[in-house]
């Protein structure tokens, strides 16, 4: 029996394929907000201080570029709550190391440990944060010092022509086709961020997926209106 929409049009099951975003370095939008950051991951391995800490707020292209190092140079890659110092001997053996989303749940000892032994043996360390390290509150005085020591290069928010991009390879992604006037009409109602465009497209995808109808400017419109109620709640879930 087909589920029933009540008075209205029955809800169709939505059969989504596995979305599957490219992640190489040719994917990689570049802008004036991120261009930094992506200087600095090209400079490797010739970081100042063989540890380079990506800042940016969520969505920003963070784990992207990450992504991007991680095959480059081979690199293993840890959460930051997943960091233990009995765990870094093993993890610099490859010689480069990415931890990311610091300085959540961190062990500042294990990364004091992690930022020697990567000098130590000429490795690198490539580290993902949303806040700068030394806004971090690290309670160690030796691992302030070692960071106060570290590269920082930061991704800002994206700008209309980063965000306009942005949207066309989330779009494209999931395979939908989107006008440009549509396009243009979501980048002037929506939160500036990527995350935010990524939210938007996939509550747009999954809709649209159910529905069996097109991308238009109501269908943009009720999500946009859907998204802000649930942030005006207090989040997404």
């Amino acid at each position: 029996m087909s589920p029933s929409g009540g008075a209205g049009r029955p809800s169709q099951l939505a059969f989504r394929l596995p979305i599957r975003p490219a992640m190489g370095r040719d994917d990689f939008l570049v802008a004036k907000s991120n261009e930094a950051a992506v200087n600095a991951i090209d400079r490797w391995p010739h970081w100042r201080s063989r540890v380079l800490v990506l800042v940016g707020p969520e969505g920003s292209g963070k784990s992207h570029l990450a992504s991007v190092w991680r095959v480059t140079a081979q690199a293993t890659l840890i959460s930051s709550p997943e960091l233990d110092a009995d765990l870094v001997p093993e993890l610099i053996r490859g010689g480069a190391v990415i931890l990311e989303d610091a300085p959540f749940e961190l062990d500042e000892r294990a990364l004091f440990h992690l930022i020697n032994i990567t000098k130590e043996q000429r490795g690198h360390l490539l580290v993902t944060s949303r806040t700068y390290p030394t806004l971090w509150p690290v309670r160690l005085p030796d691992l302030a010092t070692r960071l106060k020591a570290a590269e920082v290069a930061e991704l800002e928010p994206p700008d209309d022509a980063l965000l306009r991009a942005v949207l066309v390879k989330l779009f494209s992604d999931r395979q939908l086709r989107v006008a440009a006037d549509l396009l243009e009409y979501v980048i002037t109602r929506m939160e500036r961020s990527g995350a935010a465009a990524r939210l938007l497209v996939d509550r747009i995808d999954q809709i649209s997926l159910e529905r069996q109808v097109p991308v238009t400017r109501a269908l943009i419109r009720e999500v946009l209106a859907e998204l802000e109620q649930k942030l005006e709640r207090g989040g997404p879930s």
